[in-house]
């Protein structure tokens, strides 16, 4: 199952886009006020590291409200998000503004703090 349906993260400069504007079924950037919209590093280096720790993000709604932390320890080590309860543990939810999508991982309650 895909993370975020419907998107591709490229690392490009802009000059290099023609490539990606090519490929078979590219429908079109994520744009603010006509420029393509990054995301930003630590957003996509918080994913990578928690998929390299054998760590199983799950897609999750976006969300606007809740409390922010910031992970004290481990690999998402410096990732914020925000903090949800449930009742068979402790998760938190990593969101990508630019795109309004969410992930949820499970953490130790310990290992985050209030940002």
């Amino acid at each position: 199952m895909a993370l975020f349906p419907g998107y591709v993260f490229v690392n490009l400069s802009l000059r290099n886009r023609m490539g990606v504007l090519r490929a078979p079924g590219f429908l079109r950037f994520v744009t603010f006020q006509g420029q393509p919209a990054a995301v930003p590093d630590s957003e996509i280096r918080a994913l990578e590291s928690a998929m390299s720790a054998g760590l199983r993000p799950q897609p999750h709604p976006y969300l606007r409200q809740g409390k922010r932390v910031r992970v004290k320890n481990g690999p998402l080590a410096n990732a914020e998000g925000v903090m949800i309860r449930r009742k068979d543990g402790f998760r938190l939810v990593i969101s990508l503004d630019l795109i309004m999508r969410s992930v949820m991982l499970e953490v130790d309650e310990v290992d985050v703090e209030p940002v």
